[in-house]
C-alpha cells in the first residue's frame, strides 16, 4: 500500500501480531477489515494453522450458538449428527468475528463467558470442551457508541478493547486505489484465463476520482467486470459503472459521436489508437465488418487486417 494511513495500519499489525493480545478492527463494509486481520494472522506464531472468519451480521439468531460452538447429534431438529463450531475449527489459529456489533445479545453472554476461560459446551452437550484460539474483531461503527444505545453489553466490550485499529475507507485512501486496481487486474485475468484489459490514463484518472462507496470490494468487482469483458483490450469510460462516469469532472468525459465515448490516450502508440477506432466502429455497426469500413471510409480490407493482426476484438456476433 503507498497511502500514509495503511503504511501506519501495516506498522502497528507488525508490532502487534505476535502478541497474544486482541486486535479490533473498525471501518466501512468493504475497507479491507478481514484482509489486514489475515495479515496480521499471517505474521503471527498461529501462522501455520487455520484462520476462520465468521461474520455475526449474516447468522440467524437461533443458529449462532450451534455455529459458533458446534452441537451434538439430536440437539435440535435437523441435528442429525455431531458438528463443530468455528471455535473448533479455528483450534491453535485464528477466529475472526467481523461485524461483532451485530451479534445477538444473548449470544454477547455466551462469548463473554467464553473469553474469559476459553472452554465452551457445544450445544445439547454436557462436557465442557477448551479451545486455544486468538480471536480478532471487525466492526462498522466504534462499540463504545453500541454500548451507549444498549445494542451491547459494556462488559463484552471491556473485555475485548484491545488494540484498536481504524481502517480508512478508500475515498480517504487515494493512493492505494493504482497498485490494489493493477493487483486485482493480474489475478483476475490469471484466474479467468484472459488477457488483462488495457487502461489508458483517461480510464485511470475516472478510476482514482470515484469515491468507491463499496470500498475495496467493489473495486474488486470492477476489476473483475474489466477483466472479462474487455479481455486484452483497451478499457473506455463507457466500460465503467455508470457512476464512476457521472462523479468525474468534465473534462474526463469526451463523448465521441453517437456510439457514447472512446477513451484514447495518445502516449498508446498510432497502432493501439487505430485498433481502439476499429473496435468502436465494430461495435457501433453490431460487428459488422462493411459497415464499419464504410463508416470510417476505409477498405474492408484494411478491417479485416487489424482484426487478424489481432489488435482488435470484434463482438461475439460479429461479420
Amino acid at each position: 500500500m503507498r497511502s500514509r494511513a495503511m503504511k501506519k495500519a501495516d506498522q502497528i499489525l507488525r508490532a502487534v501480531a505476535a502478541k497474544e493480545v486482541t486486535l479490533t478492527l473498525i471501518g466501512e463494509s468493504g475497507s479491507g477489515k478481514e484482509v489486514l486481520a489475515r495479515r496480521a494472522h499471517e505474521l503471527s506464531e498461529r501462522r501455520r494453522n487455520p484462520f476462520i472468519p465468521i461474520n455475526c451480521a449474516a447468522i440467524p439468531e437461533a443458529l449462532f450458538e450451534s455455529e459458533l460452538f458446534g452441537h451434538e447429534r439430536g440437539a435440535f431438529t435437523g441435528a442429525n449428527d455431531r458438528a463443530r463450531g468455528k471455535v473448533e475449527a479455528a483450534e491453535h489459529g485464528t477466529l475472526f468475528l467481523d461485524e461483532v456489533g451485530e451479534m445477538p445479545l444473548t449470544m454477547q453472554t455466551k462469548l463473554l463467558r467464553f473469553l474469559e476461560n476459553r472452554r465452551f459446551m457445544r450445544v445439547g452437550g454436557s462436557t465442557k470442551i477448551e479451545a486455544n484460539v486468538r480471536l480478532m474483531f471487525a466492526t462498522l461503527r466504534p462499540l463504545a457508541k453500541e454500548v451507549a444505545a444498549g445494542r451491547f453489553r459494556a462488559d463484552l466490550f471491556y473485555r475485548i478493547q484491545g488494540i484498536t485499529l481504524n481502517v480508512p475507507a478508500l475515498r480517504d485512501r487515494r493512493a492505494d486505489i493504482a497498485p490494489l486496481l493493477g493487483q486485482f487486474v493480474a489475478q483476475l485475468s490469471a484466474r479467468h484465463g484472459v488477457r488483462p484489459p488495457r487502461l489508458n490514463r483517461q480510464v485511470r484518472a475516472l478510476l482514482l476520482q470515484y469515491d468507491w462507496p463499496g470500498n475495496v470490494r467493489e473495486l474488486r468487482n470492477v476489476a473483475e467486470t474489466l477483466c472479462l469483458l474487455r479481455d486484452g483490450r483497451q478499457v473506455r469510460p463507457t466500460d465503467l459503472p455508470e457512476g464512476v462516469c457521472s462523479q468525474a469532472s468534465p473534462h474526463l468525459r469526451t463523448p465521441v459521436g453517437d456510439s457514447g465515448v472512446l477513451a484514447m490516450d495518445l502516449d498508446d502508440g498510432l497502432d493501439s489508437l487505430i485498433g481502439q477506432i476499429i473496435e468502436a466502429a465494430l461495435e457501433a455497426e453490431g460487428g459488422n465488418k462493411l459497415r464499419a469500413a464504410a463508416r470510417l471510409k476505409v477498405s474492408l480490407r484494411t478491417i479485416q487486417r487489424h482484426v487478424a493482426s489481432g489488435r482488435v476484438r470484434t463482438p461475439a456476433l460479429a461479420g
